[in-house]
Order: structure tokens, then C-alpha cells, then sequence
């Protein structure tokens, strides 16, 4: 007999008894009902689950029934009420792995008519206890579609649930790797709407984040279950993630909030969203620049690899288009962050303000960059993970550092062959060039400066840390040794020495060494290139 057509005997059953006048208690009905619900109970769920069902009770209440009503109703109006407890389903009887589920109670009633015909329909399910763990992705097993060509002579759904409450819910994510923590999400609210076999549940979920920590609002559907591959059971809907706090990963800090939709599988959702972080900094630096994104971003929820493709992004008054991934790689224990970011038309102090110690930047003015950044997993504070390479351009750049401002102005009037004109000040300098930062070093391979009346080919160090620079090379002015002098009588004097310091058609070729503090620089020159 099939499942369908034991349901409709049972109710077959109950109104032959009705109609024999017999008045039955709870604890009578519950005695002949109980042994038949409770084997169809299981069979359902491991039909639907494919999975071995342990069951510890479960008893059927229900109010005196007059016999006659219920027999010229048909069992309208008459309800039972079904309390379930110490449910548990594994993945085909294994039992060296956690529960797929696992369910401390589950409360429902559904009215004696709809016994007499399929599906049966369930107003509410009440579910306390309830946790579902998900294996780490390839070490699940090979489970059969739930009610997708499974067992034999189930037809349709024999079920629908109205609504389903899970308040309490625990959704756990086991790590493949031994000894980690497992991701874990509490669900303060959930409610599943219209849930049966094969059809997509409407659902609304409030629940905690673990990582970053903050709270998620979400509304969508998601279904039908993969019994499968849970990974493979699609979803989609809308999400508000408020109070995010950043600082749970090492080396930044921040408080996130953000708006979005999502679409996909579980393990590959396509995400489009904004996100704001009014404080992003980097926690060992500790300025705050605003930080504003909206992107599209591939997520595994299985695991949290993120895939961005791409993020547009505003960091302070810069925007920065960004493309990569947060992701494990192959033999590695943690997340190894890889973008690579471009601004066609930024400003250098946002970008400062994050990696320089100070309420000032040292040094202002118009960027266009490409950077690539990896940090990979560790123990080490961020920066000391931290590493960015790229290329640079930068226009209309001046120190916020009178001293240094001060002593680049003094340079670019030499240079030009204008010593004594004091009035020209704050003149603007030209950066471009190449940089690698690593372990909080940022190392200039090549870098071309260019002021008013002067060119520097440079290389060296700049130590964040520490905020001590190191820079040298070949400086070209365009005025010759004796035109920067502001006395006259040494001008005179210094004649006969400018055809050995001209070269290559430049006034003057020396060289620079820059040496010392951020604020506070030590400038030497001399003719010939320092060792």
C-alpha cells in the first residue's frame, strides 16, 4: 500500500470509530494513532532526507470528539495535536560523523479531514532544539536526491506545512580541517512558510552573524532541500546586516553596515549590495576614513569564500574599483586575502591615512594608481602580513610638513636659478614610480620627482613602523651651480666649477641622499653617487 493510501485509511479508520459512537480520551487516541503516525513520521523523513531516522516518542493529544460531529463533518473541526521528541537524521545510518539533523521537540496539530486525503496539511510545526550541521565541502556523503527518485511509491508531496517555527535554530558549518572551530549561525527568529518536498520555502531569518560578529535580517526563499549536496539547494532574497564589527580580523577594525540581494546555491550565491564602514582603519595605525562599496561578490556559504568581481569603492574622496577574492587556498589553515585595486583619479593622503601614522597625512595631492595586495593567513598582526606592489602617478603633490615643504621649495628656487625670490613657496612636486610594501617596508624601486626647475630619479625605503625614510639618486635642475647661489660675489666664484657639474644637457647632475624621521629629514648632497 502506498503512503498516500495509508494516510487516506487512517482517516478512513478514525471515522469508522467516530461513527461507532465512541467517545475516545487524548491518552486512548494517542494509543492507536501514535504507533501508525510515528511509523509514517519516519518514513517520511527518510524518504525526504535520505537519511536514518532515530525518533525517541511521540504522542498524539487531542480534546473528546462527539462521534456523530465529527462522522458529519468528516473530521472538520476536529484537530490532534502531535508532540515528537529526541528526533535525529544521519546520513545513511553513519554514525562517525555529526546529525544532519537534529531536533530536541516538534509540536504540530493538523485536523482529522485532511487525514482522508493527500497531501496532509499542517497548520504550524514548532521546532525547539533544532540544529542542522552541514559536513565541510567534499567530505559529505553521497546522499540521494530527497524524494527525487528515491524510494518507490511516493507521489507528490504527502505533506504541506503552512508555516514552520525554528526560533533558536542552530545552523553549524564543519571545518575540513581537524581542531578549527566550526562557522556557527543562531537564528533568534526563523519562519519557513508553504514548506513541503519539492517546492521552494519563503522564509524571514533573524540571526547573529559569528563572523564578522553583527545581525543579519533576511527575507527570501530557499529550497527545495538538497538532501544530496546540501551546498547545491538554491536560495535567494534580500538582507540587512547592521553592527558588523571589523576588528575580529586582524588588522583592521571598523563597524560595517549593509544592504543587499542574493540569488544562487548555498555554495555559490551571487551577492549585489552596498556596504558603508563610517571608521575603516587599519588597527595598527589607528586613523578612521570613511569607506563606502557597492558590489557583486560570488559567496560559498559553505565555507565564506569570496569571490569580488567587482567592487566600486569610495575611501575617503577616492574611488577605487577592486577585484579578488577572500579564500582558502590549497594547503593552507586560514583565508588569504588577494585584490587588486585601481583609482584613475584619487588623493594620496586617503590612501596615507591608512598606512601612515599621525592625524596628517605627510603629503597631499592628485593619485592614479594600480596596486596589487595579498595577506595571507597568520598569526602575525596585519601589517606585518601586508603585502602591495603596483605603480603610481601623482600630481600636484605637497608635504603637509613645513620643514620638508620648506627645504623642496628652497631646492625647486635653486633649481630654476631664482635663490633669493622668496615668494615662491608650496610649489606643487610630481611623483611617479613603482613600490612594494612588505612587512611594513615600503620600498621605492623607482621613483621619478619633478619640481620647478628639477628632476630626481630616487630609490630606497620608507620604514612605517619605524617612520624612518632612506632615499638616493641623480638630481637634474635646470639651473647651473653657480646661478643657485643667493650671494653675487659667490656666483662669480662658482663660475669656473659649472662645466663639472653640467652634463647631458641639464644646468647641473648631483646627487641627493635624503636620510632621517618622516618630519624631520637629513638632505646631503654631493657630486658623485653615494655608496
Amino acid at each position: 500500500m502506498t503512503r498516500r493510501r495509508k494516510w487516506i485509511a487512517a482517516g478512513a479508520a478514525l471515522a469508522a470509530i467516530a461513527a461507532g459512537g465512541v467517545v475516545y480520551s487524548g491518552m486512548r487516541l494517542s494509543r492507536r494513532l501514535a504507533p501508525f503516525l510515528r511509523e509514517q513520521t519516519i518514513a517520511y523523513l527518510e524518504d525526504r532526507f535520505d537519511a536514518t531516522v532515530e525518533l525517541q516518542s511521540l504522542a498524539i493529544t487531542s480534546p473528546a470528539v462527539n462521534p456523530w460531529k465529527a462522522l458529519l463533518s468528516g473530521g472538520k473541526g476536529v484537530f490532534l495535536e502531535v508532540t515528537a521528541q529526541g528526533i535525529r537524521l544521519r546520513h545513511q545510518g553513519r554514525t562517525d560523523i555529526e546529525p544532519l539533523v537534529t531536533i530536541a521537540r516538534l509540536r504540530f496539530d493538523f485536523e482529522l479531514a485532511s487525514a482522508r486525503t493527500a497531501p496532509l496539511r499542517i497548520r504550524q510545526i514548532r521546532l525547539d532544539g533544532f540544529e542542522l550541521v552541514i559536513p565541510p565541502k567534499g567530505q559529505r556523503p553521497g546522499l540521494k536526491a530527497g524524494g527525487e527518485g528515491g524510494r518507490p511509491g511516493l507521489k507528490g508531496d504527502p505533506v504541506f506545512i503552512d508555516e514552520i517555527r525554528a526560533d533558536g535554530m542552530r545552523l553549524v558549518i564543519l571545518p575540513k580541517k581537524e581542531g578549527r572551530a566550526p562557522l556557527e549561525f543562531r537564528m533568534q527568529e526563523l519562519r519557513l512558510e508553504s514548506a513541503g518536498a519539492r517546492r521552494a520555502v519563503r522564509y524571514r531569518a533573524v540571526l547573529h552573524n559569528p563572523k564578522p560578529p553583527g545581525d543579519i535580517e533576511s527575507t527570501g526563499t530557499f529550497g527545495p532541500f538538497d538532501a544530496r549536496e546540501p551546498g547545491e539547494s538554491p536560495l535567494e532574497g534580500r538582507y540587512r546586516f547592521r553592527k558588523a564589527d571589523l576588528s575580529v580580523f586582524r588588522g583592521i577594525a571598523g563597524i560595517l553596515e549593509s544592504d543587499g540581494k542574493f540569488a544562487g546555491r548555498l555554495n555559490q550565491i551571487l551577492v549585489d549590495g552596498e556596504a558603508v564602514v563610517p571608521d575603516f582603519r587599519l588597527s595598527g595605525v589607528g586613523n578612521r576614513v570613511p569607506l563606502r562599496t557597492k558590489f557583486h561578490a560570488i559567496v560559498d556559504g559553505t565555507n565564506g569564500d569570496t569571490i569580488l568581481q567587482p567592487v566600486n569603492a569610495r575611501l575617503g574622496r577616492s574611488d577605487v574599483w577592486v577585484q579578488g577574492a577572500v579564500e582558502r587556498r590549497p594547503g593552507e589553515s586560514g583565508k588569504t586575502v588577494a585584490l587588486t585595486a585601481i583609482s584613475k583619479s584619487g588623493y594620496v593622503e586617503d590612501f596615507l591615512r591608512l598606512a601612515v601614522k599621525g592625524e596628517r597625512p605627510p603629503l597631499e595631492g592628485r593619485i592614479a594608481l594600480t596596486v596589487k595586495l595579498t595577506v595571507p593567513p597568520g598569526k602575525e598582526e596585519y601589517a606585518k602580513r601586508l603585502a602591495v606592489n603596483g605603480t603610481f602617478e601623482l600630481t600636484e603633490g605637497r608635504f603637509t610638513s613645513e620643514e620638508v615643504q620648506s627645504k623642496l621649495d628652497d631646492l625647486s628656487r635653486r633649481a630654476q636659478g631664482k635663490p633669493n625670490q622668496e615668494a615662491l613657496t608650496r610649489i606643487p612636486s610630481d611623483f611617479a614610480g613603482a613600490f612594494d610594501l612588505r612587512r611594513s617596508v615600503l620600498r621605492l624601486n623607482r621613483l621619478l620627482f619633478q619640481i620647478a626647475g628639477a628632476e630626481l630619479q630616487m630609490a630606497g625605503t620608507f620604514d612605517l613602523e619605524n617612520d624612518l625614510v632612506d632615499f638616493a639618486g641623480p638630481v637634474r635642475t635646470q639651473a647651473r651651480v653657480s646661478q643657485m647661489v643667493k650671494s653675487r660675489w659667490k656666483r662669480i666664484l662658482l663660475k669656473p666649477v659649472d662645466p663639472f657639474f653640467a652634463k647631458d644637457g641639464a644646468g647641473a647632475v648631483f646627487y641627493l641622499r635624503v636620510k632621517g624621521t618622516r618630519d624631520k629629514p637629513d638632505f646631503a648632497v654631493s657630486r658623485k653617487a653615494p655608496r
